[in-house]
């Protein structure tokens, strides 16, 4: 067999062995340059304005002795959007690369996770404050645990899934993938639900002693919070109610297939969640003292390290004002 005939059935042995272009719709469909490329631009240059802004916000507050961590995953969350988009650029430029569309697919769906598990811990926080009897509770600790154990799970399976349909003609393992997406996407779905339950827990249930912690009223805390959790339930909801629908051929798509769809519920409305978090100052206002484990602790006077006269608490504790000494009437 000659060299050329060798080379011609490698190709195809490996073209045999997949990744297969898919023949349903994906949201946003396959990218242009002259639409996507622009867009994606314009969302590049906005979640690397929200990075520095994060980035900025944890080191002013690190060296003031207050570190919030919660502000090191908005930054890691804003870069790696910034990778998604740099990721569908490219794809734009290589529409017949599938390996670029099954990355850049995964990366679509995995980045909200972080805002996702932000918006439970400060729901975890106001929970704790209003009902800290339930909210310290040691069972309520290993189910957040467990959540947060199927958040990586969720995270893992759609991958596997995404990645196994593509290397597959077999149609019953394709209908297995589905129903695996189904089941992670649903899951995310009720997990972006908890922050709204946790807060209407707090506030329904018999009122107990609160506990004050960060700086502003608890008011501004749960509208802050509520908003961020609507719109990841929009979002949650939207790419669940997508997946659920039945697939259509990639010659006709539906509406919410369509671009808009695409950047309008992924990119905008996160966009807007960054805005409502960073702006909101939640490294403020969801402040609790370091080492907060039980009942009380969030009320803790915290050390004089801790204390930030312009920000953290509505004013410094009492025993760190120097009082004037009172002088008798001779």
């Amino acid at each position: 067999m000659n060299l050329p005939a060798i080379q011609m059935l490698h190709l195809i042995s490996m073209r045999s062995a997949g990744p297969y272009p898919s023949n349903t719709a994906g949201l946003g469909g396959v990218p242009i340059i002259a639409i996507d490329v622009p867009v994606c631009t314009i969302f590049i240059a906005l979640y690397l304005s929200l990075a520095v802004t994060n980035s900025v916000i944890f080191r002013k507050n690190r060296r003031n002795h207050h570190k919030f961590i919660l502000s090191v995953l908005l930054t890691g969350f804003c870069m790696a959007r910034v990778g998604t988009l740099v990721l569908r650029i490219v794809w734009a430029t290589r529409q017949h690369n599938i390996r670029l569309a099954i990355a850049a697919q995964i990366f679509v769906n995995a980045g909200i996770l972080v805002v996702y598990i932000v918006n439970l811990i400060l729901a975890q926080r106001i929970l704790r404050a209003k009902q800290p009897h339930i909210g310290w509770h040691p069972a309520l600790r290993v189910i957040y645990k467990l959540f947060f154990i199927g958040i990586a799970a969720a995270l893992v399976m759609v991958i596997v899934s995404v990645v196994v349909s593509l290397y597959t003609l077999n149609t019953h393992t394709r209908v297995v993938c589905r129903d695996i997406q189904l089941a992670a996407l649903t899951y995310l779905l009720v997990f972006t639900c908890l922050p709204l339950i946790h807060i209407v827990a707090a506030f329904l249930l018999p009122r107990v002693k609160e506990e004050n912690f960060g700086w502003g009223g608890m008011a501004t805390k749960v509208l802050i919070l509520t908003l961020s959790a609507c719109l990841c339930t929009l979002i949650s909801g939207f790419k669940a109610g997508v997946t659920w629908s039945s697939p259509r051929r990639a010659t006709n798509p539906a509406w919410y297939d369509s671009k808009a769809c695409f950047y309008v519920f992924n990119f905008t409305l996160e966009i807007i969640i960054l805005c409502v978090l960073t702006f909101g100052r939640i490294d403020k206002r969801f402040f609790v003292p370091n080492g907060s484990n039980r009942p009380g602790d969030y009320s803790r006077r915290p050390e004089k390290a801790e204390v930030e006269i312009d920000g953290y608490f509505s004013e410094p504790p009492d025993s760190l004002i120097k009082q004037p000494e009172k002088k008798e009437n001779v």
